[in-house]
């Protein structure tokens, strides 16, 4: 099992590409199995998650080429990747596929729009939290689907099709607003979700669709109406940049000091992510190439922060800003409010040194003058990442164990951060 390597000290300076975002790529490759034509996706990223949902897909039926390297690109760049559906040959999504990542139960509602049936497994991922799958039953039961739970799994049936319908979800959910909308540009007549997710990766998804001949206004705001076509067709798209692995690089930059710059960074994405940096002493400044970061001479300072749906913090960048807050000057509080457990990341930053009190979902960061390098241990995507944040000024060495949860969600991070400076490199087992 691969791990990280760290020696903690050095400033960050040069530029880093940012990758095409995976919580929109995700949705985007599912959102090939509405049509029997070709999906075309640039800026793929190269992540674990994209390799084992295109198996899932593959298992479905669908048929995937890459493009090969071109001329002039460079090994950070987003792959090109045609996905064609041309027949769904399985409507089942196996327990051995959903366990390993959540996003892949979202195959429920274009398999169920497509073909008239489903049976997807209960889904798994990271252990942050329950995020049970209700709302997305709720509401494709209301487009008419007949949804059943059996020994496990969701099975579901349209016989006559799906009907549009009003959904008013009852707390926002990114994946109930990806799995429902996906199923309602098939369903007969307009669906309209209301209290839908206003994430740009759902926009991004919409516009997609859109490309495939959707029919879809309001994506990006808390309501949306679709009004249903008897047939989508192949388009090609372009994945949005990774606002989650800009504001990373964000705070890894504010974290060593240094000057970096975010190459097809869109500032428009986490505005209010790069308020709170900007906050805490770091210049941000927007670029004709994406976004520019810089901290020089004075300490951090505190923030207190609460996750919010977009546009607020992400809950996605929050153990990263903990990993800030551990050297700021003075005390910060963060709250979480999206997932009831998210703060695995505390006792491994504890063990670098870090003086974290955790008082329900509110964790309060006193910041202290030195962290020092260790063996930690990620327990989840976003709580890897944080250890690295962490370890690029911790004293001496720190090694991350487990970084497949890295590798879920960041595109060759170790040779991002080198190529501005860093001194970290991977072990393999």
């Amino acid at each position: 099992m691969d791990r990280i390597r760290i020696e903690g000290g050095c400033r960050l300076n040069g530029e880093i590409p940012i990758s095409g975002a995976k919580n929109a790529a995700l949705p985007l490759m599912i959102a090939a199995l509405l049509s029997d034509e070709t999906l075309t996706l640039r800026n793929l990223p190269r992540l674990a998650d994209v390799a084992l949902l295109s198996r899932i897909l593959g298992n479905h039926g669908v048929d995937m080429a890459v493009d090969g390297k071109r001329p002039g690109q460079n090994g950070v760049q987003g792959d090109t990747v045609h996905y064609t559906a041309r027949t769904i040959v399985d409507t089942t999504a196996p327990y051995e596929f959903v366990s390993r990542m959540r996003a892949s139960f979202w195959v429920l509602g274009p398999l169920l729009a497509r073909c008239g049936e489903a049976r997807v497994s209960l889904p798994g991922g990271c252990a942050i939290g329950t995020r049970p799958v209700d709302l997305h039953l709720e509401g494709l039961a209301k487009l008419g689907a007949d949804i059943a739970l059996e020994d496990g799994y969701v099975v579901a049936s349209a016989a006559k099709g799906l009907v549009g319908a009003h959904i008013d979800f009852a707390k926002v959910s990114v994946g109930a607003t990806h799995n429902v909308l996906m199923a309602a540009v098939l369903a007969r007549g307009e669906t309209v979700l209301e209290n839908a997710a206003c994430e740009p990766e759902v926009r991004d998804v919409a516009d997609c669709l859109v490309k495939m001949g959707a029919r879809i206004e309001g994506a990006g705001t808390p309501t949306i109406r679709i009004q249903g076509v008897d047939r989508l067709h192949g388009a090609t798209h372009c994945v949005l940049p990774d606002r989650i692995e800009t504001g990373t690089y964000a705070m890894a930059v504010a974290m060593t000091g240094g000057e970096v710059e975010l190459i097809g960074a869109r500032a428009d994405l986490l505005q209010t992510a790069l308020d709170v940096i900007g906050a805490a002493g770091v210049e941000i400044t927007p670029t004709n190439r994406g976004i520019k970061v810089a901290r020089n001479g004075a300490r951090i300072g505190p923030v207190n922060v609460s996750t919010a749906p977009f546009p607020g913090f992400p809950t996605d960048l929050q153990a990263q800003l903990m990993a800030l807050m551990t050297t700021a000057g003075g005390t910060s509080e963060i709250t979480e409010t999206i997932f009831e457990n998210r703060f695995m990341h505390v006792q491994e930053l504890a063990r670098l040194g870090a003086d974290i009190a955790l008082d329900g979902d509110k964790a309060v960061v006193t910041g202290v003058n030195t962290l020092k390098g260790a063996q930690v241990m990620a327990t989840d995507l976003r709580a890897s990442v944080s250890l690295v944040i962490a370890g690029l000024v911790a004293e001496g060495e720190t090694v991350i164990n487990r970084v497949y949860h890295l590798d879920r969600g960041f595109e060759r991070i170790e040779r991002k951060l080198g190529d501005c400076g860093a001194q970290i490199e991977r072990l393999s087992a």
